[in-house]
């Protein structure tokens, strides 16, 4: 089993202050480190934010899927909407476990716009990815679903807002020739910051699942629900993962006197201790990161090492889902990432001139589905 890494932890208090120390930062970011910063303190709405917008996720995991196949968008890749079955697991099998829902982050800039402001060079027929608009759920649908992830995602981009600034003050420190205020500037006025709410369905067991668990354990594989990657962005903001037991609490549709959906029953622990995220650290070695819940985390991105030419190192991570025998077939895991990203005019490679719509331009080629 890999053992716990305890990732830096900062108040957010200390980000606004611009009180965290440079050490801290090279402990976060740098060379030996995980590549991962822990804020506490957040403003006190995350909470109930958070556990609001992880219960949408079961919510809309479990629409009828004539629903469902209406937020799809095939042209875009499915980077909006949702998507079910559209990925390969590392075993090259269909990953029929996980539902994605994607939506542009473009209204923190502007609350008009939908998706990222096109260029000359991108547009939406040549780039549909970053410039189709969100396929937002009817609000009769599911009630109250749009305004809480746009709320809950404005409150993480303002956070790393933050973080950006001190990674400034590091990468200026650090990194000759480093324009002042870079990264914050990327991640306050980009319009391609895109979020990632998550459903892992609860997996029935099956008699064969114990020795696969053997095998995996003697192969030391274990990146079986989400294989290693690493985000493409600059920083990726996320939270930690809810635990829900649909049997007990399940997901329908039956909107409060208010309008939204009432929050569901999380459960306090993960049911299985090795859920979770997975960081393979600088020497190659492969640890797990518990988020607390009242928390944000924040992992460096290709973007950002581009842009900091190897200062901060993006971060191989993968996800491992809960195994079935341990949740029964009624535990889901749900969970949100926010993936800051340049505007796609802006450099990333300052030496080859690569802007980042072409550097998205080609992971988005090698993921491309099928």
């Amino acid at each position: 089993m890999a053992p716990i890494a305890h990732a830096v932890t900062v108040s957010l208090n200390d980000l606004k202050n611009g009180t965290v120390s440079l050490e801290a930062l090279e402990e976060a970011f740098g060379p030996d480190s995980l590549g991962i910063l822990v804020v506490k303190d957040v403003p006190a709405e995350f909470a109930e934010l958070r556990h609001r917008l992880l219960s949408y996720s079961s919510y809309l995991g479990n629409l009828s899927k004539s629903e469902l196949d209406r937020l799809e968008n095939e042209k875009a890749k499915y980077l909006t909407g949702w998507s079910l079955g559209k990925e390969t697991l590392k075993n090259g099998q269909v990953d029929n476990l996980k539902g994605s829902y994607y939506a542009n982050c473009a209204f923190y800039v502007d609350p008009s716009l939908s998706c990222a402001k096109p260029t000359d060079e991108f547009n939406p027929d040549n780039f549909p990815e970053y410039l189709s608009p969100n396929m937002w759920p009817q609000e009769s649908t599911l009630p109250g679903f749009k305004s809480t992830f746009e709320d809950l995602c404005r409150l993480i981009i303002d956070v790393a807002v933050l973080v950006a600034r001190a990674c400034d003050r590091f990468a200026e420190k650090q990194i000759a020739g480093y324009p002042a205020g870079y990264l914050e500037g990327v991640v306050k006025t980009s319009t391609t910051t895109k979020a990632r709410l998550l459903h892992y369905f609860p997996e029935e067991a099956t008699a064969t699942d114990a020795s696969k668990e053997s095998n995996k354990e003697e192969e030391g594989d274990e990146d079986d629900w989400c294989a290693t990657h690493l985000d493409h962005g600059c920083l990726t903001g996320l939270t930690s993962a809810m635990f829900v037991d649909e049997a007990a609490t399940p997901p329908v549709v039956n909107p409060s006197a208010n309008g939204s959906l009432p929050p569901l029953d999380e459960l306090p622990t993960s049911p299985d201790p090795k859920a979770g995220l997975y960081i393979k650290s600088r020497t190659g070695q492969t640890v797990q990161v518990k988020i607390p819940r009242d928390c944000i985390a924040f992992q460096t991105g290709e973007a950002l090492e581009r842009i900091t030419g190897g200062k901060f190192k993006a971060v191989p991570h993968f996800v491992r889902g809960a195994r079935a025998g341990m949740s029964a077939g009624r535990i889901a895991r749900n969970t949100l990432a926010v993936f800051t990203q340049p505007n796609l005019g802006d450099e990333v490679d300052m030496e080859q001139h690569i802007t980042f719509g072409e550097f998205a331009r080609g992971i988005v080629a090698n993921n491309t589905v099928s």
